[in-house]
């Protein structure tokens, strides 16, 4: 499926209509990804966060917001909490479809066409690499048979490990 792609990389440097913030619930940043999409965008994306705390309360695992990209070569930042890793492991892999799923909600809500999305969930949240990847492009690719919004999905890998595991499953 062309509407598919798959870069190593850094995520804060794609010139994509809107990237996928792996966020934690507060919404204020965080390590990995939440901190370097926070650190590069500028405080126009905390600023936007902060909005949403107060109107909602931060955000829920499974769950999507939309902010400004700030400095970001992107337009939007859609903040996404994945699950942490631990206890039913059925529910946090349906968590992790939903974090997927919402994200491209938003996005379509917003008039986005293109997104890139992280590996959600696979660093300290510590969900295996293999079947976060397979939950990830599964819940992507059955969203895509029913959209014609969304012209293109990236996937961008920071590490070999997960670039290799989609390349495999792509």
């Amino acid at each position: 499926m062309d509407k598919i792609a798959l870069i190593k990389g850094d995520i804060t440097k794609m010139h994509t209509d809107a990237i996928v913030n792996a966020a934690n619930s507060s919404l204020l940043g965080g390590g990995g990804v939440d901190g370097a999409i926070h650190r590069a965008g500028g405080k126009a994306i905390l600023e936007d966060c902060i909005k949403i705390r107060n109107r909602q309360g931060g955000c829920p695992t499974g769950e999507a917001v939309i902010t400004t990209a700030g400095n970001l070569p992107a337009k939007y930042v859609i903040h996404t909490v994945g699950p942490v890793y631990n206890g039913d492991k059925k529910e946090k892999e349906l968590l992790l479809a939903n974090a997927y799923r919402n994200s491209l909600i938003v996005a379509v809500e917003n008039s986005i066409k293109t997104i890139a999305f992280p590996n959600i969930s696979t660093g300290v949240y510590h969900f295996p690499k293999q079947r976060a990847a397979e939950i990830a492009i599964t819940t992507v690719k059955d969203f895509l048979k029913n959209d014609a919004h969304i012209d293109q999905v990236l996937f961008v890998c920071f590490d070999e490990e997960n670039y290799s595991l989609y390349q495999t499953l792509l």
